[in-house]
């Protein structure tokens, strides 16, 4: 824990998932390459959840803004809250989006303020049960009655099928790590060769439970990349207009098929605050 200006205790952000986002990768990952699929399904979706525009929306945890930039163009009123401050510097360049530090689990924002509230990247990063359902239960108590609430995870199997995908699976120590994140879910920070940071990888059913759990009532998953994150020819095919819209549209057909949800590498789950009583603290 830290304290602020007001005396107050703060929820603490571990110094490796600092470090790890101030080397400035996110926002390119999502820009670029294959990263481009879970950016382009991520923005399909939201617009078919999201309330028409203009609204206020509150991006918890949303880096450099790479999904509050089009939500701003599109017309939403949009204020970004994250801990780290090149993230800070990055999103408040952006037009039509305020920038300003804070952690998931403490919003720095009154009760029923927004109509939507996105944590497109929080839930990665809290390990403990406990923290997650925190952070959501911040989100229903700054989203106004009715308004949705959508939060991405990690799926549990993501890092195993990302490994093998790129062959780096077969590299023992690797592969010994991997293994130990399918059991628990834990992703734990190493040292210099890690390919992440200190992370959680949920199962799809926790989500849901973890919403209830903060009062929201669940009205939706959906799977992200699909299948089609997994196949060698997606950069290519992403590259292609044509094709493109035929992955993004065999994504979107299987988006909430129940079998598959786990297959994908991040999930979105949708849901609501009830449209009556008071914000649950």
């Amino acid at each position: 824990m830290t304290t602020d200006t007001t005396g107050e205790q703060q929820p603490s952000v571990h110094e490796e998932i600092l470090a790890y986002y101030a080397q400035g990768n996110e926002d390119a990952r999502l820009r670029e390459g294959s990263g481009r699929l879970e950016f382009w399904r991520t923005q399909d979706i939201l617009r078919r959840l999201m309330p028409e525009a203009p609204a206020r929306v509150l991006d918890v945890g949303g880096g450099s803004g790479v999904h509050a930039e089009w939500l701003a163009r599109d017309g939403y009123e949009v204020d970004l809250v994250d801990p780290v401050p090149l993230h800070l510097e990055q999103a408040a360049r952006l037009p039509g989006v305020t920038a300003r530090p804070g952690d998931a689990r403490a919003l720095p924002a009154e009760d029923a303020s927004y109509d939507v509230v996105l944590l497109l990247g929080p839930l990665y990063h809290l390990t403990e049960r406990a923290d997650r359902v925190r952070a959501l239960a911040e989100a229903h108590r700054v989203v106004r009655p009715g308004g949705p609430v959508v939060a991405a995870t990690i799926n549990r199997f993501a890092g195993l099928h990302d490994l093998l995908r790129q062959e780096r699976y077969f590299t023992p120590w690797q592969r010994e790590r991997t293994d130990a994140v399918t059991v628990d879910g834990r992703n734990r920070h190493h040292g210099e060769n890690d390919l992440f940071t200190v992370a959680y990888f949920a199962r799809p059913e926790e989500p849901s439970a973890e919403f209830t759990d903060a009062g929201l009532t669940v009205e939706g998953q959906y799977g992200v990349e699909g299948l089609a994150w997994l196949m060698g020819g997606v950069e290519d095919w992403l590259d292609d207009p044509q094709r493109r819209e035929a992955v993004l549209a065999a994504t979107r057909r299987i988006e909430s098929e129940p079998t598959l949800l786990g297959v994908s590498g991040h999930l979105l789950t949708a849901g609501r605050r009830g449209s009556a009583g008071h914000p649950r603290s």
